[in-house]
């Protein structure tokens, strides 16, 4: 692809900056655009309802002819989990590892979309032409196997993303860094470099995988009974480690929660995971068996409502009750936001007399993150050695955190841009420089409705979480304009009917002089009147009971 002179680069994300999640970025020459990752995040405390979130892509749609694909770095809910709603509206070319490729084609066989997108299988050493654009990869360590960074080449340089890493020299599948295609990136030059950041604030080292290993063959040799072991389902190395220490102390393994099950039954088919013949047993066997010859792999390390874990820990699990002197592991550390579920999680775990072990205060060798931290986020930064630096995936802190670390290792201050998501960074002339903003946000999922939720739809839930509804009903006279019948109020969450008679009685008398006096002033219009029934009533509620539910005034005529 030839440059032009008023051609330039734009790079902008639009997920995964200034929160954890919903990773998306988008890397534009001229008219060929290509999309890294497609991810949902979860949804925050006060997304009311909300089952996920995932990035706005109006941008995309606005430019739907010049996407060439979409690349994925590797398997994990944040960077897959929004493809099935992605592709119902810009069906594109998916690019993927045979795992990522694999997890991808459960969720799109669900959403009915797997014969119409296209989907091609990728490994490290792959090169793709994507319009004008060129893209390579190199295999990075993470929670999952089969993960890539990905570098464009573009007539203004090579812009490379590094997917989710950290460097582990002991990886549970043998599957390495290459260092080496990283360090031959850097020798031949990196104009921009997108990283993560999610650990910029830990200082040192992440630890390897493979002591997580030791560490659960420990755990399991030492409890007296059932082991439960919970973990991210997605974290396939982890559930390789507990069934080689299952193995190792003479135990069998059951699996249950619905993604855990997916993802082992995928990984074995694609030989991710080995495990030996008669070591799987199902969960109604589990109480049969002697209960220092069982483990419990299962969903719910975050304190999810409906997952496995907390289904156990509230006795209410069909095949699988938490026993007295059970060992339970929660093999993750809690996202952002999620500690009080998962505090309340071990305490009912506590109650029902299982020996919990949890988070940094117990062994803290049952988890080491797939995110590399403050040692190894500088190696990448010598082994690019980028003009330009971008951190990406992680708060905002996170974010500028790492740029303090990429000013520590010599990329210039000046070069270093963090970015908001729909900020782009364009690249012109070997100059880089923030220009201005693409349309971005959150689409909200809830149920099957995309999107349909908005702010107001919010506003309102959260008003009615908070002081509940009021509903009025009065039935006018279309000849006279007199009240036929009613005004009927209906509470609901604002206060308890029985008790309030007397409350109530008033709101209606309230209701019915408003009415009276606005149709002896030929007021008619029913906006007015609903508006000013609305107005008295509220202010009365709000003098009397210091709250402000939501009224609904419903005027009929006969």
């Amino acid at each position: 692809m030839s440059k032009k002179n008023n051609d330039r680069l734009l790079v902008f994300a639009l997920g995964g900056v200034g929160e954890i999640g919903k990773n998306m970025y988008v890397v534009q020459y001229a008219n060929d655009i290509v999309v890294i990752d497609s991810g949902l995040k979860f949804p925050e405390e006060d997304m009311l309802g909300i089952d996920i979130v995932i990035p706005d892509i109006s941008y995309l749609i606005d430019n739907k002819d010049k996407v060439r694909g979409i690349l994925l770095t590797h398997g994990h809910e944040d960077h897959i989990g929004g493809l099935p709603y992605v592709l119902k509206q810009l069906n594109v070319p998916v690019y993927g590892t045979k795992l990522t490729l694999g997890l991808v084609e459960a969720k799109l066989k669900e959403a009915g979309l797997l014969g119409e997108t296209k989907r091609i299988l990728i490994n490290a050493d792959s090169e793709l032409q994507l319009g004008g654009l060129k893209a390579t990869f190199f295999r990075t360590n993470h929670s999952i196997p089969d993960s890539v960074g990905v570098c464009v080449e573009t007539p203004e340089g090579r812009v490379v993303h590094t997917g989710d890493f950290k460097f582990d020299q002991t990886p549970v599948n043998e599957q390495h860094a290459d260092l080496h295609r990283m360090a031959d990136l850097g020798n031949r030059g990196v104009t921009l470099l997108l990283s993560d950041s999610t650990n910029a604030e830990r200082p040192g080292y992440t630890g390897s995988e493979r002591n997580v290993g030791t560490e659960l063959e420990e755990v399991f040799r030492k409890a007296k009974q059932r082991v439960v072991v919970a973990t991210f389902a997605s974290n396939v190395h982890r559930l390789q480690q507990v069934f080689d220490a299952a193995e190792a102390t003479g135990r069998k393994v059951t699996v249950i929660g619905r993604s855990m099950v997916n993802v082992v039954n995928i990984s074995q088919e694609l030989g991710y995971i080995r495990i030996s013949d008669g070591m799987l047993i199902e969960p109604e066997e589990v109480n049969k068996m002697a209960a220092d010859r069982v483990v419990i792999l299962s969903t719910g390390s975050q304190g999810e409502p409906m997952s496995a874990l907390t289904r156990m820990a509230r006795n209410t699990h069909r095949k699988v009750d938490i026993l007295p002197g059970d060992t339970v592991v929660i093999s993750a550390t809690p996202i952002p936001g999620n500690e009080k579920y998962v505090g309340r999680i071990v305490d009912d775990l506590f109650r029902l007399g299982a020996n919990v072990i949890y988070g940094p205060g117990s062994v803290s060798g049952v988890h080491v993150s797939g995110h590399g931290s403050q040692e190894e986020l500088k190696l990448m930064l010598n082994l690019m050695r980028p003009k330009y630096f971008m951190p990406i995936h992680g708060e905002y802190r996170m974010l500028r955190m790492h740029g303090q670390l990429a000013e520590n290792v010599g990329v210039e201050k000046e070069n270093i841009f963090i970015c908001d998501i729909g900020e782009t960074l364009e690249i012109q002339n070997g100059t880089a420089r923030k220009a201005g903003k693409v349309s971005c946000g959150n689409i909200l999922i809830d149920g099957l409705g995309v999107g349909d939720v908005g702010n107001i739809v919010l506003r309102d839930r959260k008003l009615l979480s908070q002081d509940g509804i009021l509903v009025v009903v009065v039935t006018l006279s279309k000849q006279d304009g007199k009240i036929m019948s009613g005004p009927d109020i209906i509470s609901r969450g604002f206060v308890y009917v029985r008790e309030s008679e007397g409350l109530l009685e008033e709101a209606n008398k309230i209701v019915s002089n408003t009415l009276t006096k606005l149709m002896s002033e030929n007021v008619n219009e029913w906006a007015s009147l609903k508006t000013n029934v609305k107005e008295a009533l509220g202010r009365f509620l709000y003098e009397q009971t210091r709250r402000r539910p939501m009224i609904l005034p419903i005027i009929m005529e006969v």
